[in-house]
C-alpha cells in the first residue's frame, strides 16, 4: 500500500517550528489509525479521541477524525518516510 491509499493531503504549518498536518482519507481513516496505533509509543490518550504519540523521535497528535499533527521532523520527505513506515 502507498501513502496515496491512506493520505488525502499533507500541509506544512506556518511559524518558526515546522510542523505538518496530515489528513487521512475518510474511507480509510479507521484502518490507518489502527495501523498507526500498533506501531507507536502511546504517551497519552484523551477519551480515545485524541492520542499523543511518539515515533522515531517525532511527536504526533492523532485525532479520531483522521487528522494528524506531526512535530520534530526535518521536512516533508521525513514526514512521508515516517508515514510510509507507520502505514505499511
Amino acid at each position: 500500500m502507498t501513502l496515496e491509499t491512506y493520505v488525502a493531503r499533507i500541509e506544512e504549518t506556518c511559524g518558526e517550528e515546522k510542523d505538518f498536518v496530515v489528513v487521512l482519507k475518510y474511507e480509510k481513516k479507521d484502518e490507518a489509525i489502527n495501523k498507526i496505533l500498533r506501531k507507536v509509543k502511546l504517551i497519552r490518550s484523551v477519551a480515545n479521541i485524541i492520542y499523543d504519540l511518539e515515533f522515531q523521535k517525532a511527536t504526533l497528535r492523532l485525532y479520531k477524525n483522521g487528522k494528524i499533527i506531526i512535530k520534530n521532523v526535518k521536512n516533508r520527505k521525513d514526514v512521508e518516510a515516517k508515514l510510509t513506515s507507520l502505514l505499511s
